[in-house]
């Protein structure tokens, strides 16, 4: 599955307003849950905060990829957020993240998600396509670039 596929407008928080991990993840929980009301924000955080507990998800060069499984979810759901100023996020070099990509799967899934994670994991290695998400106008712009970006691969 491709990340386009999964990451639409509305999925787009194109400046989130917290500075840290903690934050920055319940900001994006929250607008998951509105566009997905049988969600369980509470759950939701739970499993993205056991995660974070494992290892830090923030990988390095501005990029943290939250991930987590929830019992509810039927489907895979991606949100991304930008934050322009960083957010410190406990990332593997020390440094702010600034792309945040947090994506939900369902608790039976195996491969599919984790195609995914890899794949938005190597969209970003490139540092011309995080520059350009860093500098795109909003919403219809980030989604646009992951496309196109993504159509590279």
């Amino acid at each position: 599955m491709k990340i386009a596929e999964l990451l639409h407008e509305e999925n787009v928080v194109a400046e989130i307003t917290a500075r840290n991990k903690g934050d920055a993840l319940s900001e994006l929980a929250g607008k998951m849950v509105e566009l997905h009301p049988k969600l369980n924000r509470d759950d939701l955080m739970k499993a993205l905060l056991e995660r974070e507990r494992l290892g830090s998800t923030g990988i390095g060069d501005g990029v943290a990829i939250s991930h987590g499984k929830l019992q509810e979810m039927k489907e895979l759901a991606l949100m991304f957020g930008r934050s322009r100023t960083g957010v410190e996020f406990d990332s593997m070099d020390g440094k702010p993240v600034h792309l945040i990509f947090l994506l939900v799967a369902p608790e039976e899934s195996v491969g599919e998600h984790l195609k995914v994670l890899a794949r938005i994991s190597k969209l970003l290695k490139n540092p011309e396509t995080r520059q350009k998400l860093l500098d795109a106008s909003g919403p219809a712009e980030i989604c646009a670039t992951v496309a196109s970006e993504e159509a590279k691969l």
